[in-house]
């Protein structure tokens, strides 16, 4: 099968082409003159230098594709300019659909994100089911997020064959940015994580995301949106597993909200605005956190075989990256 993969050159998009490459796929990799090609060195497969904001550059590559794996995407908390997220995730994609549309491409898989599902302060689990509106999103990632997907949808419901894919936490090695999960692990490793809020995230092993994009090109019913999760946790779990690892010591202070808002704002005009560097809290994230991100990955272990599996491993896996890697001690 020959695929059409996006977003190759970051976290997750590396082990979807890995996964993809060891199942013997012939893989044509988008990637633009601006990306750094060092989490790609050693995959098998063709590059193609295009841009998503330049639709004229991506059409030649899907000539006799089999399928697109959408994985490229702005993933920030905090952006400058957020029309530049919205061009990315949500412009983006609609034109690679229209591009694939066009080329005939018989199957697409999308890579959205949990953070389009509707979430709860007291901890209930949500799935693909439970309701849920543009106005549920908070800040710009989500909202670009949730547009992008209902293009996605949109064109489902147009005919073609368009699977989502909706992972909750990703965790595991080559985190390169890192994404603002790798960062609170950054952070803890550095000892720069003194305190801690009362929220909750569901972590999966970035392995089992990459597999379940394996499982959707021929699983996957078109229109339907799969979540792809692992173990729901509180932050305060999360950082206690971190410490088990490592011997660094879990913070025991549990801040409120209001003051973690405060410290955010703070952290985005003094850092941010006045800076121009990227704060360690933004207000968006403090507002996230006030629901618990607690998600069932029930649909997708039915129709897809994906597997929950223990995140443990992949912590530890993490972990001993970051600091192989120089990001801690």
């Amino acid at each position: 099968m020959k695929i059409f993969l996006t977003g190759a050159t970051g976290f997750v998009g590396y082990h979807v082409a890995r996964a993809l490459a060891e199942e013997g796929a012939q893989l044509r990799l988008l990637v633009r003159k601006s990306s750094n090609l060092a989490n790609i060195e050693g995959l098998q497969g063709d590059t193609h230098v295009g841009d998503l904001a330049d639709p004229a550059s991506i059409q030649p590559a899907l000539e006799g594709i089999d399928a697109v794996v959408h994985v490229a995407a702005d993933y920030r908390l905090w952006i400058p300019d957020p029309d530049a997220m919205y061009r990315a995730n949500v412009d983006g994609t609609r034109e690679l659909l229209k591009l694939a549309s066009e080329a005939n491409v018989p199957r697409v898989v999308c890579t959205s994100s949990v953070a389009t599902m509707h979430f709860f302060t007291n901890g209930m689990i949500s799935d693909e089911d439970t309701p849920v509106t543009l106005a549920d999103m908070v800040g710009h990632y989500k909202r670009s997020k949730f547009l992008a997907e209902q293009e996605c949808i949109k064109a489902a419901d147009a005919g073609q064959q368009v699977i989502i894919l909706n992972p909750t936490t990703p965790i595991g090695p080559r985190d390169v940015k890192p994404t603002p999960t790798g960062r609170i692990f950054v952070d803890f490793l550095n000892r720069k994580f003194p305190a801690y809020v009362d929220t909750g995230l569901n972590l999966v092993d970035v392995a089992e995301v990459a597999r379940a994009h394996v499982l959707a090109l021929t699983k996957g019913t078109p229109g339907r949106r799969y979540i792809l999760g692992g173990e729901n946790l509180t932050l305060k779990q999360i950082l206690d597993k971190m410490a088990a690892i490592t011997g660094i010591p879990s913070p025991t202070v549990e801040i409120p909200f209001a003051v973690a808002a405060t410290y955010a704002f703070f952290e985005e005009w003094i850092t941010g605005r006045i800076r121009g560097k990227e704060p360690r809290a933004t207000l968006e994230e403090v507002r996230m956190g006030r629901k618990k991100m607690y998600a069932s990955s029930a649909r997708a272990e039915t129709e897809l075989g994906f597997r929950i599996a223990p995140v443990y491993p992949a912590m530890r896996a993490s972990i001993e990256w970051f600091r192989t890697h120089g990001y801690a001690p």
